[in-house]
């Protein structure tokens, strides 16, 4: 029964009682409360049957039937002492809502505000931010979001995500790691897989590098640079770290040393790493102990782009006359841009200063050839100027 015509019978009772338009002790009339109400007046009709035909052998009830009624009430009346409209309106109180059918004033309506759609698909998580909880405090914890839902599945991830029952705990891990407070919103940029993962696992991985000898600073050091550790089960960990031991041949203590400067080697796949070593020792020539010495010292040369290293290799070896001692002294050299070394190069070869053999008067090493700034490579190795220099790169 709408809400309306339930406060209504109550009327009708009020009436058959006697109490309309009582006024005791200053209590407020009864129309009155009902317009405090804003309730439609509402009278029974009298007289009639309830239904609007009958059949034949039905009964009509007799149309002074409620007045009967309303005389038997009269006859025994009864005292109200003390009612006030207040008392009344809290009988009220307990009325359900109003139904949704139940029309309302224009100054109400106007005064309703409607809150957006949730969109039901959308190809960017901005369009959440408003209607989710755990979005808005990611973004304010400095998550960008536009980029995470770059990454497969990320942002229907964080959509299912309670921030308090799911979000918090791994939070609070992560800063026991030794996630620093403003690394936590680039870290889960990079890796929001991780606030899926069960604590009690990610927990698991983290005992196993500490069984493995790696120290507190030094896992913060590894989470921090390759995102995805934690990701890796300790199986998948242990076969990583035995790969490296036994392909490069280095120690125990050494293969740590490797992997926690360059720890995206026990996040990467494996299959580059192969090819390079293969590259290094098949066309390059590379002996196994020379290669051990490479990866160790510029371990970024394992996951390095075959091609790079292949016109590297060709340009330092083939016609700067680098030989294979001299590029396994200086690997670093494999890390810098061609470009770089090939203008240098020339510009040696132009004032008649490219000397690398170590042996003889005027020798410039690899490693100042390709790690100083032009002008400290202009005025220390090049013996001239900058403006010298940049009038010569116009040349070639």
């Amino acid at each position: 029964m709408a809400a309306w015509a339930r406060q209504a019978a109550r009327c009708s009772w009020l009436t058959a009682a006697g109490l309309l338009g009582l006024r005791s002790r200053g209590a407020a009339p009864l129309p009155a409360l009902l317009s405090a109400h804003r309730l439609p007046l509402w009278r029974p009709r009298l007289g009639g049957c309830a239904e609007p035909s009958r059949g034949k052998g039905e009964v009509c009830a007799p149309r002074n039937s409620l007045s009967v009624v309303l005389k038997e009430e009269q006859a025994v009346p009864e005292t109200v002492s003390d009612l006030s409209a207040a008392e009344l309106c809290e009988d009220w109180d307990d009325v359900s809502p109003s139904s949704a059918l139940e029309e309302i004033s224009e100054e109400e309506a106007v005064k309703i505000v409607a809150d957006p759609l949730l969109p039901l698909q959308s190809s960017t998580l901005r369009d959440y931010v408003d209607h989710s909880e755990t979005l808005t405090k990611l973004v304010h914890l400095g998550v960008d979001l536009s980029q995470v839902e770059k990454r497969q599945k990320a942002g229907q991830l964080l959509l299912t995500l309670d921030f308090e029952k799911d979000i918090t705990k791994i939070l609070l891990f992560l800063k026991d790691v030794g996630i620093e407070d403003n690394q936590l919103g680039p870290f889960l940029t990079k890796n929001p897989y991780i606030l899926g993962e069960d604590l009690e696992a990610l927990e698991t991985r983290v005992a196993y590098l500490k069984s493995k000898k790696f120290g507190n600073a030094e896992i913060a050091q590894m989470v921090s640079r390759a995102p995805y550790l934690l990701l890796f089960s300790v199986e998948r960990l242990d076969n990583r770290l035995g790969f490296f031991k036994n392909e490069l041949g280095l120690s125990v203590k050494k293969t740590k040393d490797l992997v926690i400067r360059f720890p995206r080697l026990l996040t990467g796949k494996l299959e580059p790493v192969k090819e390079n070593l293969q590259v290094c020792q098949i066309e390059f020539g590379f002996q196994r102990n020379e290669i051990q010495q490479i990866a160790f010292k510029t371990p970024k040369i394992l996951t390095a782009s075959k091609k790079r290293l292949r016109q590297t290799f060709d340009y330092l070896h083939n016609i700067m006359g680098i030989p294979h001692n001299m590029l396994t002294r200086f690997p670093q050299v494999f890390n810098s841009k061609l470009l770089r070394i090939k203008e240098r190069h020339m510009f040696l070869i132009f004032l008649g200063r490219a000397q690398y053999d170590p042996t003889q008067p005027s020798y410039i090493s690899l490693d100042q050839l390709v790690s100083l700034p032009d002008e400290v490579f202009c005025t220390e190795i090049a013996k001239t100027s900058m403006k010298d220099f940049e009038k010569f790169l116009k040349t070639i």
